[in-house]
């Protein structure tokens, strides 16, 4: 019954959560200032207004009272345009893809602080995470240095997930072909728990990992540990592969090597080399489809401002009983016995 007594979310350990929980906070006490007084009346209403108080006055052709429809009114607009500045100012100050200024309250970022690169990638149940300057990998396991900045490059495998570590800051989706971001800093030395915060299927419940908070030399010697231990254990794509077969309670693995492209194909959903990349794909639609076949199928699309080619269907270069045109295709089959 204890087990929601810990207070990470408004104690974190990391600048952005705090600032995000001091948002929570403001929010909180500033919608307080509108739900007690409301509360406290409803209570010395219910009671100065009993049926056995023969003292209360009793004016049943009361209707208006412009002192009370200003208060009324009045202080609710109040705490919404107050909330309103507030939640603008702090969407955009916290805005995961944004760079950090600072790495706490007291102490502005470096100029030559030079943030950790990390890659993570939401499998079916478990974690990836790839360093490509350490060139190296962990499953279910990450780790960074204090008070250095860290910029998250996210995507998941599959299906969507949430990207969540309480004490470094607020949840990031992850989903498949595309890439979120998030720059956070970890300002003590700890272990946190991390995990997935969106239902992705069976496995879900388990998908959580460790998050090391370390100094700079025991960051280092992290990096070490993993190219010792996981010596031989290369992450190719074929490695990869394999890897992102779903599995449940995965234990931390390391590797020593990454493919330096690999994040780059998951993006892209062609770490199988047999398949087409997203950016490929992109760049047939931008060139006006997949040659003659492809024809009928384009159609021309407004696109900020400036009209383009883009493909609408893509049709084979000879489609049923030999025609090219898919309408006399479908004529052809219907008129046959």
């Amino acid at each position: 019954m204890l087990g929601g007594c810990d207070m990470v979310v408004m104690n974190p350990s990391g600048d952005i959560a705090a600032q995000q929980a001091d948002l929570v906070r403001t929010a909180t006490y500033l919608m307080l200032l509108i739900i007690v007084p409301v509360i406290l009346l409803t209570l010395l209403f219910a009671w100065r207004y009993r049926a056995s108080n023969k003292n209360a006055p009793y004016t049943p052709d009361w209707d208006h009272s412009t002192r009370l429809e200003l208060v009324i009114w009045g202080a609710p607009l109040l705490i919404i345009i107050a909330l309103g500045a507030v939640t603008w100012i702090s969407t955009h100050k916290l805005d995961p893809f944004r760079p950090l200024e600072r790495l706490d309250a007291q102490r502005p970022l470096p100029a030559d602080a030079k943030p950790l690169v990390v890659q993570a990638v939401a499998l079916d149940w478990k974690w990836l995470f790839i360093y490509p300057e350490q060139g190296v990998a962990t499953v279910n396991e990450l780790a960074a240095p204090v008070d250095r900045p860290i910029r998250f490059h996210i995507s998941s495998s599959t299906v969507m997930n949430t990207f969540y570590v309480p004490a470094l800051a607020g949840m990031i989706y992850a989903m498949p072909g595309m890439e979120s971001q998030l720059n956070a800093v970890i300002n003590q030395a700890g272990v946190y728990e991390g995990l997935s915060a969106n239902y992705s299927g069976d496995g879900f419940s388990h998908m959580r990992f460790k998050f090391h908070g370390l100094s700079d030399a025991d960051f280092d010697a992290w990096v070490q540990r993993n190219r010792t231990e996981g010596q031989g254990q290369v992450l190719s794509r074929e490695a990869y592969l394999k890897l992102e077969q779903p599995s449940e309670r995965e234990p931390v693995r390391r590797f020593s090597q990454v493919d330096p492209k690999l994040f780059e194909a998951i993006i892209g959903r062609c770490v199988d080399s047999s398949k087409m990349c997203l950016h490929q794909m992109m760049a047939i639609d931008a060139a006006g489809g997949g040659g003659k076949g492809g024809i009928d199928g384009l159609t021309r699309r407004n696109w900020r401002g400036t009209e383009r080619t883009a493909v609408a269907a893509l049709c084979t270069p000879t489609n049923l009983y030999g025609e090219a045109d898919p309408l006399r295709a479908i004529n052809a089959a219907t008129a046959q016995p």
